[in-house]
């Protein structure tokens, strides 16, 4: 399954929605559309079918340097089943995880 990323603007903050496999063959796909997204960043990752340890830090990376620059970063729709690898390296714990756009929303104010 290709990957597909879309984003759009919600009160300020860059909604970034990923769909299909996020792996060492999408990566730099990924990395490239992070990389124009925009300083607040939500990423929607509902509709990823499977993540891999190279997506997971280039997301890490992205978070790390969103709380360097005092920016806004939340995930949302993260799904265990396909996100394992954020539950077995204790990521989970530490990322901002929310269920829904509008729970980001309301965290990040």
């Amino acid at each position: 399954m290709p990957l597909t990323l879309s984003s759009s603007a919600t009160d300020g903050i860059t909604v970034v929605r990923v769909d299909g496999v996020l792996d060492a063959t999408t990566r730099e796909q990924f990395a490239d559309f992070l990389a124009s997204a925009g300083a607040d960043l939500i990423l929607d990752l509902s509709g990823v079918t499977f993540m891999d340890s190279r997506a997971l830090g280039l997301i890490v990376h992205t978070w790390q340097t969103s709380l360097a620059s005092d920016n806004r970063f939340a995930l949302i729709g993260v799904d265990y089943a396909r996100s394992k690898v954020m539950w077995i390296t204790g990521l989970a714990d530490r990322l901002p995880l929310y269920d829904t756009l509008d729970d980001a929303l309301q965290a990040l104010g």
